[in-house]
């Protein structure tokens, strides 16, 4: 109750309203007609936004301002912008303001400004995608790998140095990670997204969660008074095929914004893992053959209404459904010490799984006034559940192919299902002296995983109560944050603000008869500077703390099976932990930008492949076992060589410094780490374009794990017909085949385990996109108020 008074006692001075107002009008055209949706944007002495609007269907715009001096930014993309001091003492009529087209002619040869690939902001950095040729009939995941500082391997989206990253969607958390993450993100065409936002070291406005920052994917959204559709068709070729299918459809008519997307796919592709156990006896080396199929669908509607000039609500629905059943050939040689092959085990194993997700908000947003204070609720309610069921037999040989005996045969099922229901309201509060924001959330989770085990060596499934349980966990968690940021002068910007979290979770294992407590209050602060030396040369200096809370079913206690000798198993005494992060960069001329980051991480978890050497299995299992430091140097330069040939480029330096806190029979190993990448878009003529991309990064130690080498080339080619209504792209990706994950080494308990995945990188697609409608963008963006829960979702 204290917290609630807390909260209700900032807002009071939203509505306290005093000084005098006038108005400000006035009607915005080209040489041809009226321009709608034109941003006019107000800014004070000290050059920040107050207040704005975009012009109605005839060009005409309104503003309420107090009295006082301020300068009008009018803007539209493909024009000039226009810009005027005024002294507002009394109203004031504009009246028609007459834009110029940003275009020039030379002879058949039409130029336009376009935005730059790369954008740098002082918290983020944008990249736009509209240059990038790989992209065409890609989906979301393939476009956030091909962002500058973001690499997507082995089911982790990690922004270079910082560990794995949350992902967005206009603002909104998706609920899941890991596989289910990249599955769902496959399904989003990459022609509907207008950029991606890299946000290494978010603000206190974010949840805490996280300690790779985010991805924020910015789509596309219908010009007002116009409707758009954009329909995809895209075939991959690797071993198998894969067909998928997508629609967006967008509606904007007066006050009323409607869309709708709907994404399929279909198809399969073959996945080859490798593990080497090298243990006293012999080594032991498993093969593994999979043929993954893929199928998903999900949808999206959305709608807002705008009830007044200053007040919108809205309403937004997500679902996602999917199959991803695969059969699995397993082979697993045993070796003795003199490397004579002495039995081997043949695993046969298929596995019925099926997820969905759905996700319902509801958001409110109102302008108290004209000095464009906003106050915005939403309440977010989603559930996902999985389900997991594989059956396996292992049958022994003998060297010579004579079968022995059946090793193992088992039904192991996982459900796993989770609610969410938060509360979130946001305060946008301009003061004279600084522009200051505030807001709470509460949340609140429950989880339930069911793990089933049946024996069926006999042929009679038998249930195993030492294999089988129930866990029941809740999560909830309170939150209030502070931000304000200030214009100093013209060369300095600061920002600082502070979040404030407050968590209880209960873990209850029913087979076991444990409960499990934690209750932790935590502190979380941020802080940026931005120092414009010129108008070449931009520095900025951040930190912030972050906190990493593992997901829902890591902390099951009990073990599901991946083959006969593998299984994997949660830990319900997993603990969060913690990072410090630390960067500071300097851009040149927005196209080239240096960057040094330290990040200190305390209580790190993670994954531990454990051998047995008595059993010869391996045992997947979670520790809080180490701290450290990640560090590195990024240098990023955007070129245009001539005309025809654009190019981004990469390079960083990246190393660590980690130490084990627990002891884990092992010895941690750390080295430094290269990244290069370079991509390059080539015009062939007005409406063909060729992409070129490579990168490369080399060996390196981290901790408990050596990773090998990665290196990719693709090429792409797209071609534009009827006016760019319908495009045509080809690409080849990872054409020699080295973008996998190759000799991930670890050793604990004295035995080396080296592992090995090819996920059928490389592949061709041909891509059809059709576009009709009104083509005109505007991007707008609403956040989900249960960021922070979506995440941990599996």
């Amino acid at each position: 109750m204290k917290k609630l008074n807390l909260f209700i006692f900032l807002l009071l001075p939203l509505f306290c309203l005093a000084q005098a107002s006038f108005k400000l009008n006035g009607k915005v055209a080209d040489e041809k007609m009226p321009l709608a949706w034109t941003d006019v944007v107000i800014l004070n002495q000290e050059g920040k936004i107050i207040n704005g609007a975009t012009t109605k269907e005839d060009g005409s715009f309104e503003l309420i301002l107090n009295k006082g001096f301020y300068k009008v930014k009018i803007s539209l993309q493909g024009y000039a912008e226009f810009d005027k001091v005024l002294t507002i003492e009394k109203n004031i009529d504009l009246g028609l303001i007459v834009l110029k087209e940003n275009v020039t002619n030379l002879g058949e040869v039409v130029i336009q400004s376009r935005k730059n690939t790369i954008e740098q902001k002082i918290d983020r950095v944008v990249y736009n995608l509209e240059n990038n040729v790989t992209n065409v009939g890609g989906d979301a995941l393939s476009a956030i790998n091909t962002a500058p500082g973001v690499v997507v391997q082995n089911n982790a989206i990690t922004i270079l140095g910082k560990g794995t990253s949350r992902v967005m969607i206009d603002g909104r958390m998706i609920e899941l990670t890991a596989e289910e993450l990249n599955e769902f993100l496959k399904s989003i065409s990459a022609s509907d997204i207008k950029n991606i936002e890299i946000i290494s070291n978010p603000s206190s406005k974010y949840e805490a969660e996280g300690t790779g920052g985010l991805i924020n994917i910015i789509m596309k959204k219908g010009a007002r008074n116009s409707w758009k559709n954009t329909s995809t068709a895209s075939y991959d070729q690797n071993r198998y095929g894969i067909y998928a299918v997508r629609n967006n459809f967008f509606y904007n008519k007066n006050k009323f914004r409607f869309s709708a997307s709907i994404n399929g796919k279909a198809g399969a592709k073959n996945i080859r893992e490798g593990l080497d156990m090298y243990f006293i006896e012999g080594l032991s080396k498993m093969d593994v053959i999979t043929k993954l199929n893929e199928e998903n669908l999900s949808g999206k509607v959305a709608l807002d209404y705008d009830l007044s000039e200053r007040t919108t609500i809205g309403f937004q629905f997500l679902k996602d459904k999917s199959n991803p059943d695969f059969d699995s050939d397993i082979r697993i040689n045993k070796y003795n010490s003199k490397n004579q092959l002495e039995s081997f085990i043949i695993n046969e194993s298929f596995l019925d799984r099926k997820s969905g997700n759905q996700t319902y908000n509801l958001h409110l947003i109102t302008k108290i006034d004209s000095l464009n204070r906003k106050l915005s609720f939403d309440v977010d309610y989603f559930d996902y559940n999985s389900k997991f069921d594989r059956n396996f037999t292992a049958n022994n040989y003998l060297s010579d192919g004579t079968f022995v005996e059946v090793n193992q045969s088992g039904r192991n099922i996982s459900n796993q299902g989770i609610d969410n229901l938060s509360f979130k309201a946001d305060m946008e509060h301009p003061l004279q002296a600084l522009n200051l924001s505030y807001g709470a959330k509460v949340s609140f989770t429950k989880s339930k995983s069911d793990v089933i085990f049946f024996n069926t060596i006999t042929g009679i499934p038998v249930l195993e109560m030492n294999q089988t349980n129930q866990f029941r966990y809740t999560e909830n968690n309170q939150a209030f944050y502070i931000s304000a940021d200030k214009k100093i002068n013209e060369k300095w910007n600061l920002q600082a603000g502070l979040r404030l979290e407050n968590t209880q979770t209960n873990g209850f294992s029913e087979n076991l008869n444990q409960e499990t407590i934690n209750n932790y209050l935590k502190l979380f602060p941020t802080f940026y500077a931005s120092y414009n030396r010129n108008e070449n040369n931009n520095f900025s200096l951040n930190y912030g703390r972050r906190i990493q809370r593992p997901s829902f079913s890591l902390l099951n206690p009990f073990r599901v099976y991946i083959s006969s000798n593998s299984y994997s198993e949660g830990n319900p005494f997993l603990k969060p932990s913690f990072s410090d992060n630390f960067e500071f960069s300097h851009s040149y001329k927005k196209i080239w930008r240096s960057s040094a980051f330290v990040n200190a991480i305390t209580d790190g978890y993670g994954v531990i492949f454990t051998a047995n050497p008595e059993r010869m299995t391996q045992i997947v299992s979670r520790e809080n076992y180490f701290k450290g430091i990640n560090y590195g140097v990024g240098e990023t330069y955007s070129a245009n060589f001539a005309d025809w040939w654009q190019s981004e480029n990469s390079l960083y330096f990246l190393g660590s410094d980690i130490k084990f806190t627990k002891d884990i029979n092992a010895i941690p190993a750390n080295s430094l780490e290269i990244n290069f990448s370079t991509n390059n878009t080539f015009s062939l003529g007005k409406a063909t374009k060729l992409q070129v991309d490579f990168n490369y990064t080399s060996p390196y130690k981290s901790g408990l794990y050596e990773t090998g080498y990665t290196s990719s080339l693709n090429i792409g080619f797209k071609q534009d017909l009827l006016n760019k209504t319908l495009q045509i792209a080809v690409l080849v990706n990872d054409i020699f085949n080295t973008s996998y994950l190759k000799n991930d080494v670890s050793i604990v308990n004295g035995v080396k385990q080296v592992y090995n995945q090819n996920e059928s990188n490389r592949f061709a697609r041909l891509s059809v996109v059709y576009n009709f409608g009104n083509k005109k963008i505007n991007v707008s963006q609403r956040d989900f108020g249960n960021e922070d829960e979506k995440n941990r979702a599996r």
